[in-house]
């Protein structure tokens, strides 16, 4: 049997994306096909597979596969590619709507340029700072400035979940990170009962961030949506920059803005499209 695709990016966190309405993989199969898809070498290639599906609590269900075919909850750059990808292809004529993932209803505001999606603003909701919630094993009331040690040295990290738990480590110049030596090993962290993503981040002024990303399940990815929301976060409650932030990922760069109002984090960046074909399922 074969199945459509779309191959869609954001700031070159790829994703393969499937229409859920019209194409159907038993469940249990799915993270094998997940992992065969995404294989850079023998699959399409990709940092996971997204299933775009009927939902009865929101317009849509955006279904989340890591690469290593283990389920995530929430995917920033994913999910503003579903509002790209359900707006553009005739799924729906509104450029505001809801799309659930993981339980959790986000609001999307399209910016349509020509009946083409050209930005997505995504209300990501509160962070959650709880560290039974994160979840991170650490004492208080919020994990912020704290220390682990990791690989036998010693780092501070803050730690907020956007829906998936992140842990954000600041640091001088991480263009030259061996992230592919440190990753693994926050990941794997005896203190993160469900893994965790990690970003490593080095502050440029108030309103610029340049951030590295290792995402649970996957690697480095060249940018991670809630990633870059947990930065702006962590960024606020250790003082370092301002609640606009302008985060740099590998692969562009995605605007964050924590309301002090609502306490809801904006995140706004591209969608784009980057080919479509038929696969084995």
């Amino acid at each position: 049997m074969k199945i459509r695709f779309t191959k869609m990016h954001g700031c070159g966190n790829d994703y393969v994306y499937i229409n859920g309405f019209t194409q159907k993989i038993e469940q249990d199969k799915k993270p094998e096909f997940v992992r065969r898809v995404s294989d850079r070498h023998f699959g399409i290639g990709s940092d996971g597979v997204i299933f775009i599906n009927p939902s009865s609590e929101a317009d849509f269900e955006m279904e989340m596969f890591n690469a290593d075919g283990s389920r995530s909850e929430m995917c920033g750059n994913g999910i503003r590619c579903v509002a790209k990808y359900v707006h553009d292809k005739g799924m729906t004529d509104q450029s505001e709507f809801s799309i659930i993932s993981g339980g959790q209803i986000k609001y999307m505001d399209l910016t349509v340029k020509n009946g083409e999606t050209v930005a997505v603003k995504v209300d990501m909701g509160e962070p959650v700072l709880v560290p039974e919630l994160v979840p991170v094993v650490a004492e208080g009331e919020r994990a912020v400035d704290e220390p682990i040690t990791v690989c036998g040295q010693q780092y501070r990290m803050t730690c907020v979940s956007m829906g998936n738990p992140h842990a954000v480590v600041f640091m001088e110049d991480v263009a030259n990170l061996k992230i592919e030596e440190v990753g693994p090993h926050f990941e794997n962290h005896e203190r993160f009962p469900k893994r965790t993503n990690t970003e490593f981040v080095e502050v440029i002024d108030r309103q610029h961030v340049k951030m590295r990303v290792w995402e649970r399940g996957t690697g480095e990815t060249l940018a991670c949506g809630t990633g870059c929301c947990a930065t702006a976060v962590a960024c606020v409650l250790n003082g370092l920059t301002d609640r606009h932030v302008t985060v740099q990922v590998l692969g562009g760069s995605i605007t964050i803005d924590w309301d002090e109002e609502t306490n809801h984090v904006f995140m706004t960046g591209p969608a784009e499209f980057v080919f479509e074909g038929e696969v084995e399922a």
